[in-house]
């Protein structure tokens, strides 16, 4: 069984950064993300997964060329067809949105901008620790 993939995108706003985009689920936050489709490239599915699950189009977002993050976790593997746990790895790119668009919920219960104001307390298995990284990104970059 190959490895779960899913590819998302933490969406900033505002110059410089005073706010970020999280999916509401029925118990936590999350990102709009989802599972790489054959012939799709990791960014060609975050992009997807982001018009899917928000609305906003890749033409309204500026991507980060110099941001990554990896997160990988365990996750049931029946969902794939299999039993017992697997390592799921998640991808997340960083993107700046660069127009005004009106969020347009499909696959989650709500969704909020949340203040930029590091450090962040939200989920801390993935969203916390993303946070933490684009912050520091974001301070090496010199646009904090």
């Amino acid at each position: 069984m190959q490895q779960p993939l899913s590819c998302g995108f933490l969406i900033l706003r505002g110059q410089p950064v005073d706010s970020f985009l999280l999916m509401r689920h029925p118990r936590r936050w999350d990102l709009p993300k989802g599972h790489l489709d054959e012939g799709e490239t990791e960014i060609q599915c975050a992009l997807r997964e982001l018009h899917e699950e928000t609305g906003i189009p890749a033409d309204a977002v500026e991507i980060d060329p110099d941001f990554q993050y990896e997160n990988r976790y365990m996750v049931n593997q029946k969902r794939y067809g299999g039993k017992g746990l697997i390592e799921k790895r998640l991808l997340i790119f960083l993107g700046h949105l660069t127009r005004p668009i009106r969020i347009v919920i499909t696959e989650h219960d709500d969704y909020r901008w949340f203040d930029w104001n590091p450090p962040h307390h939200v989920q801390e298995w993935t969203i916390d620790p993303l946070l933490h990284a684009v912050h520091e990104h974001l301070k090496r970059k010199g646009t904090m």
